[in-house]
């Protein structure tokens, strides 16, 4: 049974008294005192050439640091969490210099790069992953993203980040795009956690006018204050309206009287393609369209980074504050995104779908200016800040996630030793794929990924597996995506030694049956603790025409839920499936036009 979510706020009310005693044994125990070094502000022409024309010359470099004392460690540290969507690898500043992140490349240059840091490949899963703490596996998410008409959202019975925060005192907001259901109103941000949600609540909406499509004439608007449309403000682009709002909040609340949680998620630089021309212009030589969008995209989220953080220090908050940034999964070359040299992209299990962009930013570090390749996976969120802000994780059985923050801090070894990229049974299985050869132990039809030390196994489908070059024109042949293709239609199981081979290339699978037969028995270990799939059917009452034009909860609180473990897929005649996908070839045909029609 699921608990009911308005019990949760007497539950938070009654552990308050016992969490706020935690506060004072929290990990900052002792007084950090780390002296600053001033850092030179960036040259006038060298923010020009990014593109930055409306940045104030007369303030302090934004992420400079002032010399001086972090705060006393007996007070619980702000927590900012910026998540971007759909950010590839090779899409920031200290990865590729072609990409313009000055903002960016300095906070993650003066704390701890993540370089072993691992999300999910696409967007729902790994929000579900880090609201709970655990694999999808476990909340019934493991198969695809939530659409916007299914009947389904985040279980109500997964205590999440933002409600443990809560407990230990903390004032929670939630700014930019859900992607974890709304089809009732007790799957709203507000009611998982968050005082406050300013956003999108489905997976993809226009920068500007907020019109969400879940396919041919199937549009609704979508931008939510609270559990409330929020009308009127078409025309403001959607990085720009976020970060508007997340410096608001931090100029109304007294960073002394209570820590603040912030999750900033950002929907740039995922699809549609657009920003304002000042940040395209300084890629003008881009001659992949796409690319040059997308790059620009990346830029005005960098510019909101510096936003951010000047805000931060100007209420004064810096000091006493952990940044942590993220990417949500692999970027997708065919709009603009880039993994390389990592094979694969965004909705596969190969390295460039799941290897994510990673740094912790923050005063209280132990250590600096490191880079770190401890093994850190998207679950381990939630226990590290739920430790940071003195909480008590055992309140919290069954997660999958570990405390890492020793190990980004001081430099310790991590706890996580195996990841478990996912099992999806849904997913079309691999044509030869079978329980014989998975040795009897697993059947490798099914899509499935494991990480255990160095060791990563993937079975059945794990998608596209090309190494795609950042160049690479989205508007080119088909054919032309074939170039580094490797075509193994009789495979369903490959191995690789991710430390020795990290792109990829070198399938160890019959080499290695010892080293198979381990992570197979792994995936069966993990297979018999998984919930059943919820995947529920579509449902016509979601359409935003019957719901004054807006996407919004429309089902009641007290509906019951209507499905039933797995959702099978309709066998539909070959009849039905073309005039589909004719019809759904279409509506892209006409999308990518208007994309290409934009250029510069």
């Amino acid at each position: 049974m699921y608990s009911h979510p308005r019990t949760w706020t007497q539950r938070v009310q009654l552990s308050r008294t016992c969490s706020s005693s935690m506060l004072l044994s929290s990990l900052f125990r002792g007084k950090v005192n780390m002296a600053l070094s001033p850092l030179t502000g960036l040259s006038v022409m060298s923010l020009l050439s990014v593109g930055y024309l409306s940045w104030d010359w007369t303030s302090p470099n934004q992420v400079e640091n002032e010399p001086g004392a972090a705060v006393p460690g007996h007070q619980a540290p702000h927590i900012i969490f910026i998540m971007t969507d759909d950010l590839g690898f090779n899409d920031i500043g200290y990865h590729n210099p072609d990409i313009r992140t000055p903002t960016l490349d300095k906070l993650a240059a003066e704390g701890i790069k993540l370089e072993n840091y691992y999300v999910q490949p696409i967007c729902t899963p790994s929000r579900s992953q880090l609201l709970t703490g655990r694999y999808q596996i476990h909340t019934g998410l493991q198969h695809s993203i939530i659409r916007p008409r299914q009947p389904n959202c985040l279980p109500f019975d997964q205590v999440t980040l933002p409600q443990r925060l809560q407990e230990a005192g903390y004032s929670t907001h939630m700014v930019g795009k859900w992607h974890l259901g709304f089809y009732k109103r007790d799957c709203l941000p507000t009611r998982r956690g968050f005082h406050t949600y300013f956003g999108s609540l489905t997976g993809s909406v226009d920068y500007y006018t907020y019109d969400s499509c879940d396919g041919p004439g199937m549009c609704g608007y979508d931008l939510h204050e609270g559990e409330a449309v929020a009308w009127g403000h078409g025309g403001k682009y959607s990085t720009h309206l976020y970060t508007r709002r997340v410096r608001k909040i931090l100029a109304s609340h007294n960073p002394s009287a209570r820590p603040l949680f912030i999750f900033l998620s950002f929907q740039a630089v995922h699809t549609p393609l657009q920003s304002p021309k000042e940040y395209i212009y300084p890629y003008r030589g881009m001659g992949n369209v796409l690319r040059r969008k997308y790059a620009g995209m990346v830029s005005a989220v960098d510019e909101a980074v510096r936003n951010v953080t000047y805000a931060l220090r100007k209420y004064g908050y810096y000091r006493n504050s952990v940044i942590i940034f993220s990417t949500d999964n692999g970027g997708q070359p065919h709009f603009g995104g880039s993994n390389w040299p990592l094979r694969g992209r965004k909705g596969t299990y190969w390295e460039g779908g799941v290897r994510g962009v990673g740094f912790v930013h923050s005063p209280l570090l132990r250590q600096r200016r490191k880079v770190s390749k401890a093994l850190v996976h998207i679950t381990d969120w939630y226990p590290t800040l739920v430790g940071l802000a003195g909480g008590n994780v055992s309140w919290t059985q069954g997660l999958d996630g570990y405390n890492v923050w020793e190990t980004i801090s001081e430099g310790k070894e991590s706890p996580r030793l195996e990841i478990l990229h996912n099992i999806d049974p849904l997913y079309v299985q691999a044509r030869h794929g079978s329980l014989h050869a998975g040795f009897g132990i697993w059947n490798t039809a099914v899509q499935a990924s494991v990480r255990m030390g160095d060791w990563k196994l993937l079975t059945g489908e794990p998608g596209y597996g090309d190494w795609t070059p950042p160049q690479m024109l989205g508007n080119f042949p088909g054919g032309w995506w074939d170039l580094e293709r490797h075509t193994e239609p009789r495979k369903s199981m490959w191995l690789f030694n991710i430390s020795g081979d990290p792109y990829e290339r070198y399938d160890l699978a019959e080499k290695r049956p010892d080293v198979v037969k381990q992570l197979l028995a792994r995936l069966a270990f993990y297979n018999r603790t998984a919930v059943p799939v919820r995947y529920p059917a579509e449902d016509p009452r979601a359409d935003p025409s019957l719901n004054g034009g807006a996407w919004r909860p429309w089902a009641g609180d007290e509906e019951a839920d209507c499905w039933n473990g797995v959702y099978p897929r309709r066998n539909k005649d070959k009849k039905d499936k073309k005039k589909k996908f004719s019809k759904m070839r279409s509506f892209f045909r006409k999308l990518n036009t208007r994309m290409m029609s934009n250029r510069i």
